[in-house]
């Protein structure tokens, strides 16, 4: 196990209504001015806004709002949401929704501090100041909730593009599972899969004898794969949306990641199909994913072999442990199919003759992305050809 520092502040009201108290966690983090952060419809038509306004009113603070942040949010809104903070004398952004809203929040709470462009944190630029940041969750994949991390697309070149920094971690996240009941089943297996991607980007390691994170990994992981069927066939099933949402939380906080060297490679290479098609980041990512395992497997096959026994219920061949890896990344397409997430280009809409741009656009800064294999845009290629 690696030298590791983990430090994970973020206050959480985990349970039904605590969203009617939001307003008392953002007097108790010193927020006197909000910015209401949110995106479509659909948190206006479920009342919810209403609730967290009444909240804010009762503890007499006051706001202002700012919708319309889409999926795979956008730089533009960001720019707009910056503006109005320094216009309006904002000293608290309250997100309202899923990843998409929390990460927009958190640029807009970076760069509502900063002189430069915001998007300098995006190119590379660690975040050390920001406005404070809550959040009232509706969807569970992204973990915004609880990490440091926020991805943004610039509308110029359609960049997709992460940003990480400690005072990007929400300061309180309000997680009430009955929030997430009324998703379309899509949407919520995207966030599963999203959720199981943020735990294998830390499981695939090239660090030896880390069994504890490893065994964190692996429960996260089976209870995922346990929970998921229960609310695809009964979405109002409240435990399973309760160790769903937790899950999602924990896959990110880096609870499983410390003293590991982790991955992201898969998360980059799908950033491209999610930037230049728009589509769904977990749909993205159960594409992507499998076809990362077929190319890199052979360079420890001990590992993938422990992952399809441990987490897929593999029966261990110790005289072809390689069969066993194979095996158990079958059975993981096969768990994402049932779940009904695409697995190749055909099924997610997207073009083989558009890999090369893909590939380029990743401008891997040393020749290289992720840790477990070291990939060059030759191999990046590659993995879009097996995901076809």
């Amino acid at each position: 196990m690696e030298n590791f520092s983990f430090h994970s502040p973020t206050y959480f009201a985990f349970g039904r209504g605590k969203e009617e108290k939001t307003g008392e966690y953002v007097k108790q983090f010193g927020g006197t001015k909000v910015l209401i952060h949110y995106g479509g419809g659909s948190v206006l038509r479920s009342g919810l806004m209403d609730r967290v306004k009444k909240s804010l009113e009762k503890e007499g603070i006051s706001y202002i709002e700012l919708g319309g942040v889409k999926p795979n949010p956008r730089s533009g809104l960001v720019y707009q949401g910056i503006q109005l903070c320094k216009e309006e004398g904002v000293d608290f952004i309250l997100a309202i929704g899923g990843g998409s809203s929390i990460d927009s929040a958190k640029a807009i709470a970076a760069g509502a501090v900063y002189d430069g462009d915001f998007w300098d944190f995006y190119e590379g630029k660690v975040v050390k100041k920001a406005l404070k940041i809550g959040t009232v969750l509706t969807i569970a994949a992204a973990g915004s909730e609880g990490s440091p991390d926020s991805v943004i697309t610039r509308e110029e070149g359609m960049l997709k593009r992460g940003a990480s920094g400690g005072a990007l971690r929400p300061v309180f996240s309000v997680m009430n599972p009955e929030l997430t009941m009324t998703l379309p089943a899509y949407q919520t297996s995207c966030g599963i899969t999203d959720i199981m991607a943020h735990i294998m980007e830390r499981y695939f390691t090239n660090t030896k004898d880390v069994e504890f994170t490893d065994r964190l990994c692996e429960a996260t992981l089976l209870t995922l794969i346990k929970e998921a069927p229960k609310v695809l066939i009964d979405p109002k099933d409240y435990e399973a949306r309760a160790n769903i949402m937790w899950a999602g939380m924990v896959a990110h906080n880096n609870l499983l990641g410390v003293g590991r060297e982790q991955d992201w490679a898969s998360h980059g290479i799908e950033h491209e199909l999610s930037a230049l098609y728009d589509c769904a980041h977990g749909a993205g990512l159960a594409v992507i994913f499998p076809a990362w395992m077929k190319y890199v497997y052979r360079h420890d096959v001990s590992r993938f072999a422990q992952f399809a026994v441990r987490v897929w219920g593999c029966e261990m061949d110790f005289a072809n442990p390689e069969a066993t890896a194979l095996e158990g990344i079958a059975r993981f397409e096969s768990f994402l199919t049932s779940i009904n997430m695409p697995v190749n280009f055909r099924q997610l809409g997207a073009k083989e003759e558009d890999i090369p741009k893909m590939a380029e656009n990743m401008k891997l800064g040393n020749g290289t992305c992720g840790n477990f294999v070291k990939l060059t845009t030759k191999d990046v290629e590659k993995i879009y050809q097996l995901a076809l």
